[in-house]
């Protein structure tokens, strides 16, 4: 089967059908992505838990960042 023959057969089948195979077929694409992402952002969680625990950092509480931001902006 063809790649045209795929699309036709494909585009006649009910949407309901179709959108759980386009999720599939995006998902595909990312695979080889995610973990790597997923590694980034882990290692960049494990730098700013490992900064806090050595105090190279001001923590600050949500509600003051906020205020901050929003005097930021007056």
């Amino acid at each position: 089967m063809n790649l045209s023959a795929i699309e036709q057969s494909v585009l006649g089948l009910p949407e309901v059908e179709r959108a759980p195979l386009v999720h599939f077929l995006l998902d595909s694409l990312d695979a080889p992505w995610v973990a790597k992402i997923q590694a980034i952002w882990l290692n960049e969680a494990c730098g700013r838990a490992d900064d806090i625990d050595a105090g190279n950092v001001n923590l600050a509480s949500g509600k003051l960042f906020g205020q901050q931001v929003q005097a930021l902006f007056r």
